[in-house]
């Protein structure tokens, strides 16, 4: 047996893909909750269902499908994961990480992310679309990294570098193209704050988050993003900011999964237009 998320493991995934699709994917695009339509846009899609794929992990959330669509985007070949994995599923961080790598391997050489978040700046609003700018990994703070654990070169250094995490150009592209479709109004930048979930946070946390600089609030995409960048992806992001998170205790409001899913609904195809401008302008 491998350890979990070790070279030896992916390759066993990557080759059982390869053998299974024909597409030899440059981009992977991973779909939040309420978010997985984009796959849908994908020309000559061959599912695949988490189920059946070796080593994988099962999606569990309500509002993912749990299965891969291998196709061509915008000319591109990709590949989409319709439903990730979560710390608050139980999985080890390694495991929740393990398709990333094992893209890698497929020959991907850029990351997509979607996902749904809390908006804590105040001057945000349900239904924005936030540029991720950077992140803040509240459980890597408490040790539990992806990369924790023996190194292998095969895929990064030690010590990988995270300040250039989200790839600067395609954060300025989606600015440029976002303006273009008129999206102006409702795309900001920020930074992400992941959290391991599934309690939606405390007025005293959303506080104390916002204040260490935390634009929106998550339970995903961080950890996704530290794999991707070791072993030398680029990255790009998006939020859904799918609930406003409450900072006031005299507020009624309460955060729900199906106000989530319902924002996405909403916004999912101003998302998939702007997703899809990026992909047909990327080299």
């Amino acid at each position: 047996l491998f350890p979990i998320n070790s070279y030896e493991e992916c390759k066993i995934t990557s080759d059982w893909l390869k053998a299974h699709t024909d597409v030899r994917p440059v981009l992977a695009i991973v779909c939040g909750s309420g978010l997985g339509g984009l796959a849908k846009t994908i020309k000559d899609p061959v599912i695949l269902k988490y189920q059946d794929i070796p080593n994988f992990p099962q999606s569990t959330v309500h509002g993912h499908a749990g299965q891969l669509v291998f196709g061509t985007l915008q000319g591109k070949q990709c590949v989409c994961m319709q439903g990730r994995f979560h710390l608050y599923e139980g999985y080890p961080v390694q495991k929740i990480t393990l398709p990333i790598r094992v893209f890698k391997l497929m020959g991907v050489q850029t990351v997509i992310l979607t996902n749904a978040a809390g908006g804590l700046n105040p001057g945000y609003r349900v239904g924005d679309v936030m540029v991720i700018r950077d992140h803040i990994n509240m459980p890597g703070m408490a040790g539990n990294n992806p990369l924790a654990g023996l190194n292998d070169e095969r895929f990064g250094v030690r010590f990988p570098c995270m300040s250039d995490a989200y790839d600067r150009k395609l954060r300025e592209m989606a600015h440029e193209v976002g303006e273009e479709l008129g999206f102006s109004d409702f795309l900001k930048e920020g930074v992400y704050v992941v959290l391991g979930g599934p309690s939606f946070e405390t007025i005293a946390e959303c506080r104390m988050l916002h204040s260490m600089g935390a634009d929106a609030v998550g339970m995903s995409t961080g950890h996704e993003v530290i794999v991707a960048r070791h072993c030398g992806m680029r990255c790009f992001a998006l939020s859904l900011i799918s609930n406003q998170s409450v900072m006031d205790y005299t507020s009624k409001e309460k955060a729900n999964h199906e106000e989530v899913l319902e924002t996405g609904k909403e916004r999912a195809a101003q998302m998939e237009q702007l997703v899809s401008t990026i992909v047909a302008r990327m080299e």
